[in-house]
């Protein structure tokens, strides 16, 4: 039987932040919680790991092609721009059927890693807006109803992190180039509160005075700002 488009208008919502805000986990949950509302739901994972379109993204955080203060903020945005293009006609597809599409990480992931390597705020305004024609207008793929950020502070997120198994896209090795960097982790922090107040994208602070809300807490805060956006 060929597919019905849903009678219930798609969605496409973004969870991004900090590293170790826990992005992955609140996705399933998110997720698991509008199925059980009645929704359709497809989870996209930027980068692509694995796949062909994330080849370049994943050398340049295993460092082949030097660190990343070296390559600058705008030859590693292209890298995870085409890994999102080569997703784009699948975004596309599923949101014209009706289903709620969820990202983890998205266009403001390259706002907030690639845009963290400048120190003034002025150049990550128009950073902010260099990645934006890139993605949305160059490369035309689909704008999310909603970006929510989740934030942690970077000795938290580095912490986290380092807490996970060792992953492939790394060859085993715990840390990636940016995750290994401190310093980079504090200036990424910065850089997504920074867009929180030029965008008014929704911030969740996951750890207020240095302690960890629980996955339950951080759904409900979630749970809030999709219900915003989402319509029958």
């Amino acid at each position: 039987m060929a597919n019905r488009k849903s009678s219930k208008k798609g969605g496409f919502i973004v969870l991004d932040g900090t590293d170790g805000s826990g992005k992955a986990t609140q996705i399933k949950l998110l997720a698991a919680r509008l199925r059980k509302s009645g929704r359709q739901v497809v989870i996209e994972d930027f980068p692509q790991y694995g796949r062909k379109s994330a080849g370049l993204a994943e050398e340049y955080l295993n460092g082949k092609y030097g660190t990343a203060n070296q390559l600058g903020p705008f030859i590693p945005s292209v890298f995870y721009a085409v890994d999102r293009f080569a997703a784009r006609d699948r975004i596309r597809k599923n949101l014209a059927l009706g289903k709620i599409v969820l990202a983890n990480r998205y266009v403001t992931a390259n706002m907030g890693h690639q845009g963290a390597k400048l120190k003034n705020r002025r150049e990550r305004q128009d950073f902010f807006h260099w990645a934006e024609k890139l993605e949305y207008g160059f490369f035309k793929i689909p704008k999310p109803n909603q970006t929510i950020l989740l934030y942690v502070p970077a000795k938290i997120a580095q912490k986290l992190v380092g807490n996970k198994k060792p992953r492939a896209y790394v060859r085993g090795k715990k840390l990636d180039l940016h995750e290994a960097d401190l310093d980079h982790l504090a200036r990424a922090a910065d850089t997504y509160r920074q867009m929180h107040e030029y965008f008014r994208y929704p911030l969740i602070d996951c750890a207020p005075g240095g302690s960890l809300l629980s996955r339950k807490e951080a759904l409900e805060l979630i749970w809030r700002e999709v219900q915003k956006v989402l319509r029958p």
